[in-house]
Order: structure tokens, then C-alpha cells, then sequence
């Protein structure tokens, strides 16, 4: 795999994308938590994790999975955005619209037995 390979003609080091990704994510986490008077227990209890494992996931060195993360956004009742865009910013998508040009990735919402589960 291409993102795999550094060095390589036409390959890229994902590690300094990925940790920077992660920064933000983490980030933006913490920073929903603080919006919401969370804390780490708080969203440990609703996760049914310990408050360790809440800790692992918000120092950014986690490599999460996006069923990690929607998992995470269903326990606080919110939503997750994945965008590509280009880098240089000199490409602009054909249509108008942005949202035809973004992957969006929402939690659907869970049922009362899923709910339970995270308690």
C-alpha cells in the first residue's frame, strides 16, 4: 500500500498526517466533553469503559477505529464529520454544493437495548 511506503516514488509517510489527525480529533473530543460539563468518568460510564481507557483514547497516541469513534459520538448523542478536501486548496469541487464533495459519517441512532449496553 502506497501510504505505507516512504520513500517510495509517488508513496507519502502517513505518520505525521495520522498524528496530527489525531491531535485534532482528540481535541475536539475533549473539547465537546468540556462543552458538555463531561468528564472523563462521566464519558467512561457511558462508554461502559474504565476512565484508563477513556484517558488512552483522548492522549491522541490511540489509533482509534472509525467503529471506535462512532461508538464514542453514539454515547454523547452527537455526530462525526469526515472530509477530504485538497491540501493545496486550488481544487474546488465541480458542484456547488460541498456536502457532494464530503464523506459525512453520522451515528444512527441507537436503540434503547444499545443504550443500555454503553451505561
Amino acid at each position: 500500500m502506497a501510504w505505507r511506503r516512504s520513500g517510495h516514488e509517488g508513496g507519502h509517510d502517513a505518520a505525521p498526517a495520522g498524528a496530527r489527525l489525531a491531535r485534532q480529533t482528540t481535541a475536539s473530543l475533549a473539547g465537546l466533553l468540556a462543552e458538555r460539563d463531561m468528564t472523563r468518568k462521566d464519558l467512561a460510564e457511558q462508554l461502559g469503559v474504565s476512565p484508563g481507557r477513556v484517558s488512552q483514547i483522548l492522549s491522541g497516541d490511540e489509533n482509534l477505529t472509525l467503529r471506535s469513534l462512532a461508538a464514542v459520538a453514539e454515547s454523547l448523542d452527537a455526530t462525526i464529520e469526515i472530509t477530504f478536501r485538497d491540501a493545496s486548496g486550488a481544487h474546488k469541487p465541480h458542484r456547488a454544493d460541498d456536502d457532494a464533495a464530503s464523506a459525512r459519517l453520522e451515528t444512527a441512532p441507537a436503540s434503547p437495548l444499545a443504550r443500555t449496553r454503553h451505561r
